[in-house]
């Protein structure tokens, strides 16, 4: 029932708008019109105000059975640097850019496959409970839209977000919680050349404390890292201002919260060995999420997976998603896999047949939850 043409033309005219993060105007004036072209009750809200952004969330109703579980069907509109001027090529079933920007396949293949689905539903006359649609700003980089969406307003039985690499079939189950790290060391300047022991060398207390902390993969389930380093003014001044910025994510709450009292310990123990001073500030940027097997929304997923002859793969994740924020409001929500390939590159790459199948795919998990 999918129209690949359609679909196709969707998606090379959608990722041809500009649409970087908070720069997303266009792309959800375009949306708001695709989705009252199929019907839905639609609004944008204001996210884009409270993030500084030029638009907000786009969010759609269409109404269905009463008896029926409700669905929630998300993906972004933003995407990564370099995403303006976007050429799509198409050559042997493969799309990817003209090779100088990304082709924004994240998450424009989300949004072509859950529209292409919705014009499968209506053209079809297929029965269906209420779908919502929620098309986020700003995710890349903070989970900025979905952060400031009103949850009363996307309130769903399930969720299924379109943001996953991999081919159809891969279930995200597992999403870390993560932590942001930011530290600034104080100590205290003097000529680097003509008295340098009267100073203390904030850069030298980071190194250490850096040194000394367990970094990259932790174990299966966590990671941490420190990004970025600011500080110094001069060869001939003893640095006395440094900042730190960092992460930590884990799968696991528990190890999460060790871990990043283990970065708090270590560097207020270098700071305290050379006299420096030390303020330190995390924030929980989003939380976990775990479904096994047997709960209701992956039983769904892999049950019209199978319905179309589409094998799954359930999988963890070790990145953030709408996802995580969705399963913070109590809306039970998992990620697909929707066959976007090495995203956040001038390399990206996407196939018709997993950008076809990932439309079949949501009309089969719609009529699932109708039977």
């Amino acid at each position: 029932m999918i129209k690949k043409k359609r679909l196709v033309d969707l998606f090379m005219e959608l990722v041809t708008i500009d649409s970087e993060t908070k720069k997303e105007r266009k792309m959800a004036d375009q949306l708001k019109t695709e989705l009252e072209n199929l019907g839905l009750e639609v609004h944008e809200d204001n996210a884009g105000e409270n993030i500084g952004g030029n638009a907000g969330n786009v969010i759609g109703v269409l109404k269905g059975k009463v008896d029926t579980p409700s669905l929630l069907l998300c993906a972004h509109m933003d995407r990564v640097s370099p995403g303006k001027g976007i050429e799509p090529v198409l050559k042997d079933g493969v799309i990817t850019s003209k090779g100088d920007t990304v082709l924004a396949a994240d998450d424009i293949a989300g949004v072509a496959a859950i529209l292409e689905a919705l014009w499968v539903i209506k053209e079809n006359n297929l029965e269906h409970g209420e779908i919502k649609v929620l098309f986020t700003v700003a995710e890349e980089g903070g989970l900025h839209g979905v952060k400031n969406v009103n949850p009363e307003e996307i309130r769903a039985d399930y969720g299924f977000c379109y943001d996953s690499s991999g081919d159809v079939g891969t279930i995200v189950v597992q999403g870390p919680a993560q932590y942001r790290f930011e530290a600034i060391v104080k100590g205290k300047a003097a000529h680097a050349g003509i008295n340098p022991s009267a100073g203390i060398n904030a850069i030298k207390v980071a190194s250490l404390a850096i040194s000394e902390m367990k970094l990259g993969q932790i174990d299966e389930e966590t990671t941490a890292n420190i990004g970025v380093i600011k500080g110094g003014q001069a060869t001939n001044i003893v640095p006395d201002r440094v900042e730190l910025l960092g992460e930590a994510r884990s799968r696991n709450r528990k190890k999460l919260e060790a871990q990043v009292a283990h970065m708090r310990d270590i560097l207020e123990r270098a700071a305290a060995k050379f006299g420096a001073e030390v303020e330190i500030n995390t924030q929980l940027m989003y939380p976990s999420f775990f479904f096994s097997e047997e709960d209701p929304v992956v039983i769904i997923a892999k049950e019209a997976a199978k319905s179309i002859g589409i094998e799954t793969n359930l999988v963890p994740s070790g990145g953030g998603s709408d996802a995580n924020i969705l399963n913070g409001y109590g809306i039970p929500t998992i990620n697909l896999g929707i066959g976007m390939e090495k995203v956040h590159s001038t390399e990206e790459f996407i196939t018709v047949e997993n950008l076809v199948k990932a439309a079949e795919y949501t009309v089969a998990i719609i009529q699932m939850v109708t039977k």
